[in-house]
This record gives C-alpha cells, sequence and structure tokens, in this order.
C-alpha cells in the first residue's frame, strides 16, 4: 500500500508538470479543453487510487501507521521522507482526493475567469493550462500534508498550497480579488514562518523532525519551557490556517473573491490543514505546552463561535447597519461584499471552526473526536454550500442577500427548486440538524468542553460550552434567516433575469456526492468515529 500512497502524489505532481509541455495543440479553445479534461482524468484517478487506498487500510488497527514509506532525504538535517496513514489522516485524504475531483468535473463544464456579475473576463482570458497547473499542484500539497511525517516535510507541504491559491484567487476570482490574495498570503505566510520557528526548536532541542519517533517520545526530553514556547509558535501559524479568532480577518475577504472551486477548496481543505496540524503535531509531540496554553485556545475558540455567527447574522438581516460596517471591511472596489452569502459562509467557517478548536482544546478523546469529526462535516457541508452559491452567482450575477430577495427575488422553491431544495439541505446540515453530519461533531466538542482532561479548569471549559451552545442557537437563526430570504418569495413577480436554470447534469453530479456523504456520516457516525477514536488515544496518551 505504500505505493499507492506515493503514487497519490507523484501523479498530481505528473499532471501538474504535463501543463508546461506543448502538447494540447496550438488552437487555444481545443488547449483548453484538453487540459480541463487532463485535470478530471488526474484528479478521478488520485481519487481512484485513494479508495484502494482507504479499502487496503487495516480498520482494525487505526491507531497504527500504514501504507509508510521511510528513506532518508537530507542527511544533514535529519530530515526523512516519512509518508503514512492513519485513522486521524485516511479521512482527510479522502475528502481532498474527492473535493478535488468534484471541482475539477465542475470546472470542466465551468471554468471560472469571469467578473463578478459572471460576464466577460477582466483582461484577456487566463489560459486553461495555467488553471491545470496550478490546479493540480495546489492538490499535490494538500494531499502530502495529511500523508508526511516529518515536521519539515510538513511545512513544505503547508507552504506548497499557498502559491497556487494565491493565483487561483487572484486571477481567476473576482471583485477586489488581488487585494483578498495578498491578504491571503501575507497572513499565511507569516503564520508559517512562526511555526517553522517552532519546528525548529522542537527538532533542535530532541534530536530529530521524525513525527513519529517524536509522538512515541510525547515530550520527554523537552523541557516545560521549551515545550510551551514551541507549541505557541506552532499554535499561532496553525490557528491563523484554521482559522481560529482574532487571526480569522483574512478570510471574509478570500472567499468573497475567489472562484467557486477555489471558495470549495479553501473552505473544505486548507482550512483543515491548521486544526489537523494541532491533533497531530501539538497534542503527541508537545503535551505540556499544549496543555498549558488549552484554556486559552478554548476560550479564543468560544469567543470566535459566537463572533462568527454574530456576523453572519448581521450580514443576514435585510440592510443592517452592522452588516454594513462588517462589509466595508473588505477592500475597496468589493461593490458585492455587503450582504454576499460567500461572505457570510465564510464567516460562518470561523464559527464552525470554533467548534473544531474547542474539541482540541479539551484534551479528551470524545472532544478531539468531535473536532476531527466536525472537520469532515464542515469539509462536505460547507463545499455544497459554496457550489450552491457559485450558482447562484452565475445565474443572477450576483450573491447580494438584497438582490437576491427583494421584490425581484430568487425566490429558488418557486423558479428553481432543486436548487432551492439543495441551498435548505446544506442550510439545516450546516445548522447542526440531528441526522445530518454537521450534527455530531459539534456535539462531541461541546462534551468534550463539559468535562475537560484533568488539569484543567472545568468552570472554565463549561463556560466555553455555554458560549458554543449560543453559538448554535445564532447559527440556526441566520441560516433559516437566509433560507427564508432566498429561497421563499413569490415566482411570479419579476425576477432580475427572464429564466432561472434549476440544477443542471453537471452541477447535481458535483454537488450530490457531497450531499450523500453528509447524510451518510450523520446517520452512520460511527464510520469516521471507530477509525478516529482509536488513533485519538494513541496521540493523546504517547503509546
Amino acid at each position: 500500500m505504500n505505493a499507492v500512497l506515493i503514487a497519490l502524489l507523484v501523479l498530481p505532481l505528473l499532471g501538474a508538470a504535463l501543463t508546461l509541455a506543448p502538447v494540447f495543440g496550438p488552437d487555444r479553445a481545443v488547449a483548453d479543453r484538453r487540459a480541463l479534461r487532463l485535470n478530471t482524468v488526474v484528479t478521478g484517478a488520485v481519487l481512484l487510487l485513494t479508495v484502494a487506498l482507504a479499502a487496503g487500510f487495516d480498520h482494525d488497527e487505526p491507531a497504527r501507521m500504514q501504507a509508510t514509506t521511510d528513506v532518508s532525504w537530507i542527511p544533514a538535517l535529519h530530515v526523512r521522507l516519512h509518508l503514512g496513514v492513519d485513522g486521524v489522516s485516511l479521512p482527510l485524504i479522502v475528502l481532498t482526493a474527492l473535493l478535488t475531483f468534484l471541482c475539477a468535473l465542475y470546472s470542466e463544464k465551468r471554468l471560472p475567469g469571469g467578473d463578478a456579475r459572471g460576464g466577460a473576463p477582466e483582461g484577456p482570458r487566463p489560459s486553461a493550462q495555467a488553471f491545470v497547473g496550478l490546479f493540480l499542484l495546489l492538490e499535490v500539497g494538500m494531499l502530502a500534508t495529511f500523508a508526511v511525517l516529518d515536521l519539515l516535510l510538513f511545512f513544505l507541504a503547508f507552504e506548497i498550497v499557498l502559491i497556487p491559491m494565491y493565483f487561483l484567487i487572484a486571477r481567476w476570482g473576482s471583485g477586489a480579488k488581488v487585494p483578498a490574495a495578498n491578504r491571503f498570503i501575507l497572513y499565511t505566510l507569516l503564520g508559517s514562518a512562526v511555526m517553522l520557528l517552532g519546528f525548529l526548536l522542537v527538532g533542535s532541542k530532541a534530536g530529530t523532525f521524525d513525527m513519529q519517533a517524536l509522538a512515541a517520545a510525547h515530550g520527554s526530553g523537552l523541557s516545560h519551557t521549551t515545550q510551551v514556547i514551541a507549541a505557541l509558535a506552532i499554535l499561532v501559524g496553525l490557528a491563523v490556517k484554521a482559522p481560529a479568532w482574532p487571526l480569522h480577518s483574512w478570510l471574509p475577504d478570500a472567499h468573497t473573491a475567489a472562484p467557486t472551486v477555489g471558495s470549495v477548496l479553501l473552505a473544505g481543505v486548507l482550512l483543515k490543514m491548521g486544526t489537523y496540524g494541532l491533533v497531530r503535531v501539538l497534542l503527541p509531540i508537545v503535551p505540556g505546552g499544549i496543555t498549558t496554553l488549552a484554556p486559552y485556545l478554548g476560550a479564543f475558540a468560544a469567543v470566535g463561535i459566537v463572533y462568527g455567527s454574530l456576523a453572519c447574522l448581521a450580514l443576514a438581516l435585510p440592510s443592517s447597519p452592522t452588516a454594513s460596517l462588517l462589509s466595508r471591511r473588505s477592500a475597496p472596489g468589493d461593490s458585492g461584499a455587503r450582504g454576499d452569502l460567500k461572505r457570510l459562509i465564510a464567516y460562518s467557517s470561523v464559527g464552525h471552526m470554533g467548534f473544531v478548536l474547542l474539541g482540541i482544546a479539551s484534551l479528551t478523546p470524545v472532544g478531539v473526536n468531535g473536532a476531527l469529526f466536525a472537520n469532515i462535516a464542515h469539509g462536505l457541508i460547507t463545499g455544497l454550500l459554496f457550489f450552491v452559491v457559485g450558482a447562484l452567482k452565475d445565474r443572477y450575477g450576483t450573491a447580494d442577500l438584497d438582490t437576491l430577495s427583494g421584490a425581484t427575488g430568487a425566490a429558488l422553491y418557486g423558479r428553481a427548486p432543486r436548487l432551492g431544495a439543495l441551498l435548505a439541505f446544506a442550510a439545516v446540515a450546516s445548522l447542526g440538524l440531528p441526522g445530518l453530519a454537521g450534527f455530531w461533531g459539534e456535539l462531541l466538542a461541546m462534551f468534550g468542553a463539559f468535562d475537560p482532561a484533568q488539569g484543567l479548569s472545568r468552570p472554565a471549559f463549561v463556560t466555553y460550552m455555554v458560549l458554543a451552545g449560543l453559538g448554535t442557537l445564532l447559527t440556526a437563526a441566520y441560516l433559516l434567516i437566509v433560507v427564508k430570504r432566498v429561497c421563499m418569495g413569490d415566482p411570479e413577480q419579476p425576477a432580475p433575469v427572464a429564466e432561472v436554470a434549476d440544477v443542471r447534469p453537471y452541477e447535481a453530479v458535483s454537488w450530490m456526492p457531497l450531499a450523500a456523504l453528509t447524510l451518510l456520516a450523520g446517520l452512520w457516525p460511527a464510520l469516521l468515529l471507530g477509525l478516529s477514536n482509536p488513533a485519538v488515544k494513541h496521540l493523546l496518551g504517547g503509546g
């Protein structure tokens, strides 16, 4: 199985390299079609390899690292090419491969590159070959982040994703895309630099960067002061990517400006890289440091949950002064930011990822399992939401709520019932309706906060749990308001466009797997928890 894991990383890298070769023909339109077809084929092959990896995984021993490769790479720095998967990383690898394939399939019919209203591109239309090359390079970085077991390789994979995502936003986005992309790259690069300092401190003191060896030592050989300093540096770097309040401010602008597939991958995978790093690196390697910092992480998580929900509620309400204030924090020229549905979903991610951080901060198997479950659920649900909202923006030329809900509004239930039903389904899944994937992760994260690990203040974490519970109520409020404003209304009234197309075949193929898996994970949570629970206990115990 180690050959399968290596092939997962090599195949998209070769595909990205192929886009640089003159093999697509001189005709621009034909070359674009061939490049987009290559994207679908390569990401589809990667998904099939991922399915084979999951099928060959020993589900009786999910705590054991499997499909491993461990060879010396840079002996002078003690860096090893160490790869492997366990019950923590396998679901994230499958999620990454699935979302990239669905985005590639969607892009084959709907290549980004128009302006904010879906019209003509701003300037010369970017090459599809460049888009595919960056897209496949992005997939390499995302998959490698969840597969590598060396701290310096983890940092390298963590960084690989930044440049492709920067160009996907800056070149194929809309509105104030360049300022949004600049803020994205500035925040994440600075966070990564701080994280690297923490990695170097751990590696220099322990004499190795191997994550398995460091996890087996479980902090032995590292003084408490060293652990706290290293944990703080690593936590700050990962919290930027998570994103944790108050380091989240790059996210709404990036989502508002990004193309649909960029938003899907940004929310569905890139945010998970930060929270995965917390579980994979901090919990087993510097347990003393994270125990000291856990109460502060829990506090920031609880504030983020409430803040994200209040921001979404302000944006969901019609023409509220607070919504205007929040929207004007975007870069000048982004006229669609006020009440923009993509911006609202971005703020919702701050709240939802707050539950993930709260579960991790509890340092309990229940809380960390809830965090990992919420990671997967958020990727499925928010990916679906961004797909649907992107389709709305394509059809109406805007994602502004006031436009979509006015007298000439969307009225999706009447004009495009399947599209409206999918939006409503994703919304109720996001608010945590029992029976859907969003329910279990947030519930278990709050259970973890109710009874945190020994040495943590239970009254403090119970307070965080209460704030998280308030966040769930606010989440239900703003999502139901969104559904009411966008989906309901009189379809006989004049609309901004003459006719609204319902879900198209290529959209159904791209979206329905996410809806089906959202339902499956909600009805059968043991599918994920059975994988993650033994691995989480192993990481927390250092065995």
